[in-house]
């Protein structure tokens, strides 16, 4: 496993005391199976336009242990970092006449998405793009056009020097997107990330990676082709674009843990399923109980987003408690968060190992 470092030298202390010490914990907190990271979701997503080189900058800044890029891939066959391959909402391409052309309506997934596609652009032509809020009806739009989109190994840089610097690992968390609708084009990305992981030397379980997706048929895929951690990501409805389970809840039982165990070292559960009600549901002990850890997405500070218990009045854009949602999330166990604030997780994070 991968040294992350936190940014508080008492922190480091009570983490060892937790995890080498796990009996003296308090009754009622179940025991994460690893320390707890606070990785940044797209960056620090909540404060900069998601998905920009300034966005993981400055997560790392806040102290982030992680940052997390979605990769879709170009028609020059680079990987870069885009929440989804259709842009219009993250850049200002439709500002571009030059483009207009490219517009175009296509089936992803079964839903069909009509806008412009990464994969229709070369690299040079999206460095031409600005990035945007996405949520600007909730978020500041002040960072907009100034950011271009990035590229996998501007990011793998990005970590590297800001490790050098600081001392402490900064990890990179990429999701493959859309993997099984890629490979039918004949434009999969298993083989391009895993070629840059390689370049960077990263290939083993101790690197400063965790590689998740949606799908399962590529994360088992990716088993064969690395040893770099692999997270099954889940949510409540539906299941795998690739058809290999009927629901991800059927995945989530113990029987379905065990068998993700086989492919995955943990698990990515929107953080709803954590909860039936006010009540902790039993997945973070069973998925434990199946060896596998669990980061949990995705906390962010907005009431609209926010479980309705920490809301903060009726304004959808003002902040509720996303540091008590935190807290009572990493009193089940979990063994790290996704965060678009990590400051605040940061903080939060820190704060509860202290007591612990």
């Amino acid at each position: 496993m991968i040294s992350l470092r936190f940014p508080l030298r008492t922190t480091l202390i009570a983490v060892a005391l937790v995890m080498g010490q796990g009996e003296a914990m308090s009754a009622d907190l179940s025991k994460p199976l690893s320390s707890p990271i606070v990785i940044a979701h797209r960056g620090a997503s909540g404060e900069r336009p998601e998905h920009t080189l300034a966005a993981y900058d400055l997560a790392i800044r806040e102290g982030a242990d992680v940052i997390e890029p979605d990769l879709v891939p170009t028609k020059d066959g680079h990987l870069v970092a885009r929440h989804e391959n259709e842009i219009s909402g993250t850049t200002d391409v439709a500002a571009h006449p030059e483009f207009a052309d490219r517009k175009t309506t296509k089936t992803i997934d079964g839903q069909s998405e009509t806008g412009w596609f990464t994969e229709d652009f070369t690299l040079a032509e999206l460095k031409t793009l600005r990035a945007r809020e996405r949520l600007s009806q909730l978020r500041s739009t002040a960072y907009d056009g100034r950011y271009q989109i990035p590229t996998l190994e501007e990011i793998i840089a990005l970590a590297k020097q800001r490790s050098k610097e600081l001392g402490r690992t900064i990890a990179i968390y990429p999701e493959t997107k859309h993997p099984t609708y890629f490979a039918s084009i004949g434009m999969g990305t298993d083989a391009p990330l895993v070629a840059a992981l390689d370049k960077a030397g990263w290939k083993t379980a101790d690197a400063p990676v965790f590689i998740q997706s949606f799908e399962v048929k590529n994360l088992q895929h990716l088993k064969t082709m690395t040893g770099i951690r692999l997270i099954q990501l889940v949510a409540g409805e539906g299941g795998p674009a690739d058809g290999v389970a009927p629901s991800y809840a059927a995945m989530m039982t113990p029987e379905g843990l065990r068998q993700v165990a086989t492919y995955a070292w943990g698990i990515g559960p929107d953080k709803a399923m954590l909860w039936k009600g006010d009540a902790a549901t039993t997945l973070v002990a069973d998925a434990h109980a199946a060896g596998l850890r669990v980061h949990p997405w995705t906390y962010r500070a907005e009431n609209q987003f926010v479980r309705p218990a920490f809301r903060k009045g009726t304004d959808p854009k003002a902040h509720g408690d996303v540091a008590g949602e935190i807290r009572a999330a990493l009193g089940q166990g979990i063994d790290g968060f996704f965060t678009d604030f990590p400051q605040i997780g940061v903080e939060t994070r820190n704060a509860v190992v202290r007591a612990r």
